[in-house]
């Protein structure tokens, strides 16, 4: 492993430390074991709050602890725009598949461009700068790239949003 492969690698760990939770709560029991925490936790707030939280083991073994809450006031009173941008970055099927490849394990541009179906290099590339760009993925060395472990169950979360209710 060379020196910058390493660094990401440290980087990555680092990461994921930092965003996780080290108080990773259990099911104890009942279906809304989560939704019950925070309507006990957020007994005292009038407008309530949203909690969204994941633990994660992906195929090559990396594994991933993550909780985020906001209070509904917090939510409400934000420029919803400035999302605008990130959620364009996974309208589009090809870069939610490099996502998906880059979870799996894929992390380098060569690997990607080996895929069936994903295009040329440059439009490769241009896709992984758009999900740079929006903060879904970072730059691990050269031509290697990484979801930031911040961002790993919250994707997780958006596509879990898309699906059929």
């Amino acid at each position: 492993m060379d020196l910058e492969q390493r660094v990401a690698e440290l980087e990555r760990r680092l990461d994921a430390l930092e965003s996780a939770d080290p108080a990773v709560r259990v099911p104890s029991g009942g279906d809304f074991w989560a939704l019950e925490g925070l309507k006990e936790q957020l007994a005292q707030v009038a407008g309530g709050g949203v909690l969204f939280t994941g633990v994660v083991r992906l195929p090559n073994e990396e594994r991933y602890e993550w909780q985020y809450e906001l209070l509904t006031e917090q939510l409400l009173d934000t420029d919803w725009s400035e999302a605008a941008e990130v959620f364009a970055a996974l309208g589009h099927s090809l870069r939610l598949r490099l996502l998906r490849e880059i979870l799996g394990g894929r992390r380098t541009a060569t690997e990607l461009a080996g895929l069936d179906d994903v295009g040329t290099s440059g439009q490769i590339y241009h896709h992984l700068r758009q999900l740079t760009a929006a903060g879904w993925l970072r730059q691990a060395g050269r031509g290697r790239y990484e979801i930031p472990a911040g961002r790993v169950v919250p994707l997780l979360v958006a596509l879990a949003t898309a699906r059929p209710a």
